[in-house]
């Protein structure tokens, strides 16, 4: 059980707040590199209590910017990019990626006015596909090469969620690893049998043991489940959190991110970042671009919950916007939780001291690639765990599903 101060401390995300101030120590995805068009539409982006646009100059630059128009406060994020910024929609006045007022198009448009007219602008970086932004004071520290943004040869797509609740519910939820076989294992079997659906059974065996420890990117997670031993891939590779707003899961030769991006209080951007691998011996896969697709988790009635990430979301959005921690009781199963809750009271704690926090990357420190551990003989059968999990997992809704489902078919070369 949390104080109603260490309550309001871990959730509120916005400026000048200590959470918030943690969580702009770190790149975060906005968007993905194919929504950002050259010379396009802006796109809106809502990030730790700001709006922001995100546009791309047609000569490919992308740039962030604050949304807020300094003439007449309209949103810039519906304005156009050219050649070398973003114009507004409302009266001509044009950003460049610095925020530097290049243009107002009218008499009386000095350079003493265009001076004055500078907007906030923040760093962006691409990189497997996403635009990151960087919030925090100069200087940005080092995008971290995380190992599924920079493989090469792998299939690539990425799921897209807002969801409304606080990020922190949703992070937690990555250390609790025995809700797996009651939400995911006795909830959706109920859900899907109810539905005339075939019920996954892997979800369903008991956990018998289950650990954690902090490692130099988060937490490393570990379970051992009914019939396994700590020989497993389960226990002895285990999957890491990866702070402060990641989770490293997957099976056999599709590895994924869940990345949970804080947009304000009480929503999320939810992003599944997938990785499809072709057989040891294949020929690396070919793709242009890396699409972006939504996951639909309600209906005109309720939420959907015939699959995995539909039943997470219903228990992260039931909580409450907020959930209130000053309710709950706790169990020894929920000692990942208390770890994830101290880890980040000890983070805050960092940057209050002028430090940087756990997995903020200096160069010339920065690894090219930094691998993460994950298991991939899940459950003992990481092949039958993940035919399972792709007709019961956002997986479903990708446009690259018949490739997927190809991929994965082809045998060992």
């Amino acid at each position: 059980m949390l104080t109603a101060a260490e309550q309001e401390l871990l959730t509120r995300v916005g400026p000048g707040t200590p959470m918030g101030e943690l969580l702009r120590r770190y790149w975060l995805p906005v968007a993905g590199s194919s929504e950002v068009h050259a010379g396009g539409r802006a796109v809106p982006v809502r990030l730790l209590g700001e709006d922001l646009a995100l546009f791309r100059t047609s000569g490919g630059k992308p740039g962030l910017v604050d949304a807020r128009c300094p003439h007449r406060g309209t949103s810039l994020a519906y304005g156009f990019a050219d050649d070398e910024a973003l114009r507004c929609p409302y009266h001509g006045w044009r950003f460049d990626p610095a925020g530097r007022c290049v243009e107002i198009p009218e008499p009386g448009g000095t350079t003493t006015l265009q001076d004055r007219a500078r907007t906030p602008a923040y760093p962006v970086r691409e990189l497997g596909g996403l635009v990151f932004a960087y919030l925090g004071p100069a200087p940005p520290p080092v995008l971290p090469r995380y190992d599924l943004f920079v493989w090469e040869g792998a299939l690539r797509d990425i799921g897209r969620a807002v969801v409304p609740c606080n990020w922190l519910q949703i992070m937690e939820n990555s250390v609790d690893p025995v809700h797996v076989e009651w939400l995911h294992g006795h909830h959706l079997a109920a859900v899907r049998s109810a539905g005339g659906q075939p019920a996954p059974t892997r979800y369903r065996r008991h956990h018998t043991e289950i650990g954690f420890e902090e490692f130099e990117h988060g937490i490393l997670k570990r379970r051992v489940v009914e019939g396994g031993s700590r020989d497993d891939d389960d226990w002895r590779v285990g999957h890491p959190l990866v702070f402060p707003v990641m989770v490293r899961v997957g099976a056999h030769r599709q590895h994924r991110f869940q990345i949970r991006v804080p947009m304000d209080d009480t929503h999320t951007l939810h992003l599944w970042y997938s990785c499809y691998l072709p057989p040891p011996g294949a020929p690396p896969v070919e793709q242009d671009d890396i699409p972006v697709y939504d996951v639909p988790f309600r209906d005109e009635r309720d939420f959907i919950v015939d699959f995995v990430d539909g039943g997470d979301i219903m228990t992260w959005v039931a909580q409450g916007p907020i959930a209130d921690r000053t309710r709950e009781l706790l169990t020894a199963t929920d000692q990942g939780v208390v770890m994830l809750r101290r880890l980040l009271l000890e983070q805050v704690e960092r940057v209050r001291r002028g430090e940087d926090p756990l997995g903020v990357l200096r160069a010339p420190d920065a690894p090219d690639v930094i691998e993460l551990p994950q298991e991939r003989e899940k459950y003992r059968d990481g092949a039958a765990f993940l035919a399972e999990a792709l007709d019961a997992t956002h997986v479903r809704h990708s446009p690259l599903r018949d490739r997927i489902d190809a991929l994965l078919a082809e045998p060992g070369a």
